[in-house]
């Protein structure tokens, strides 16, 4: 099988399907013949009767549509709502303006990572779009820390849908035509049937696409909707992680986790320079002094995310150990599949520094045979973002 379920998300609350919680477009899938399996809590689709490989390529030629209603949505509110999340999180939340949207990180007061999520500046909110298996524990953790200084509504029954693809474009536009004016990282208010949407050009594949914050009333209704156009098929959350993994996007619970810190993995990027040593609103977040004395001097580093392409065709899986020429270990993988677009394995991995530098050999120990693996630059793929 090319990509299928990271590990550790198929074993996320598998105690009892008879427990599992149930999106707005349940009934749909299991019309449309989807596999079914405990995720995050919830009965998800893995994969559809076409398969993982055939929703992979769809989805990187004309356009997937995804059911993400497991994650979680939550509203900020208050005059102080930008300040105090920024109290949260390295992220310049402030400075954002209207209807951009930003990728943030939660931090723990050792600057490890508690989750890594979506915001975006409404009118009169911020709202913020967390992971499935982390949102009961980000909603506490916001609401503990800032829940005095503003108002915290979650919303985690409303729909969420991803729409992702190079013709998603042109499938959105026939149902909602002002979405033309989105851009990448922008999102805006729709009306469709009477309900109100809330789209965000952006998504987790690499592609141009949107997402919709929709109620749940009309989250089947518009999901019918957009698989009736021809562009449009049904797409599984496995192939959502090998399309994730071309894009080089990290997986909370793989890739990033609460022992893990931004400079560690290679998300220097996120951290905006108003946040910054220097800067005009420097640190005043949780493991600030961590965060920034790594920013500021990657030596302290040990070990550094990077990405790796197999120079054999044998997939990497997450949890395999990395030796360096001499066979001491230097480094793990954290995610790993043969890639559906490229038909080479690739993977994301943690190694110590010295280790990183692009074009660095290592093996990866799969089964007791050594498979040599290149350090390089992510993306694998090349992303497709629509910029304007």
């Amino acid at each position: 099988m090319p990509c299928s379920l990271p590990e550790r998300e198929r074993s996320l609350s598998a105690a009892s399907t008879t427990d599992l919680l149930k999106t707005p477009l349940f009934d749909l899938h299991q019309e449309l013949g989807a596999r079914m399996v405990p995720f995050a809590g919830y009965s998800m689709p893995v994969q559809y009767p076409q398969g993982l490989m055939a929703e992979h390529l769809h989805s990187r030629e004309a356009a997937g549509l995804f059911d993400v209603s497991h994650m979680g949505q939550i509203s900020v509110r208050g005059a102080d709502a930008g300040a105090a999340l920024e109290s949260l999180m390295p992220m310049d939340v402030l400075g954002l303006g209207e209807h951009r949207q930003r990728y943030g990180l939660l931090l723990n007061d050792a600057g490890g990572i508690l989750d890594d999520l979506m915001f975006v500046r409404r009118e009169d909110d911020l709202f913020l779009i967390v992971n499935g298996a982390c949102k009961h524990e980000d909603l506490a953790h916001i609401q503990a820390r800032i829940g005095q200084r503003c108002e915290i509504e979650p919303q985690f029954d409303r729909g969420l849908l991803a729409l992702q693809g190079p013709q998603a474009a042109a499938a959105m536009e026939r149902l909602l035509p002002d979405t033309a004016g989105l851009v990448f990282m922008t999102g805006g208010h729709f009306d469709w049937e009477g309900a109100e949407l809330y789209i965000t050009r952006s998504g987790y594949t690499g592609e141009d696409g949107f997402e919709i914050s929709l109620p749940p009333s009309h989250a089947e209704a518009f999901a019918r909707a957009l698989l009736a156009q021809p562009e449009v098929r049904p797409v599984g959350l496995g192939a959502r992680n090998s399309l994730r993994l071309e894009a080089g996007l990290c997986l909370y619970g793989n890739d990033l986790d609460t022992t893990t810190t931004p400079a560690e993995a290679a998300l220097n990027w996120a951290v905006q320079k108003v946040r910054r040593i220097g800067g005009e609103r420097e640190g005043g977040f949780p493991g600030a002094a961590t965060v920034l004395a790594q920013l500021q001097s990657p030596e302290l580093l040990t070990r550094k995310r990077v990405g790796l392409v197999a120079l054999e065709r044998v997939p990497v899986r997450e949890g395999t150990e990395l030796l360096d020429a001499g066979g001491r270990k230097v480094g793990q993988v954290t995610s790993g599949l043969l890639s559906p677009t490229l038909n080479q394995p690739v993977a994301l991995a943690y190694v110590e520094p010295g280790s990183a530098a692009v074009g660095t050999t290592l093996q990866a120990m799969v089964r007791g045979k050594a498979v040599p693996m290149q350090v390089q630059a992510t993306p694998f793929v090349a992303p497709r973002y629509h910029r304007g």
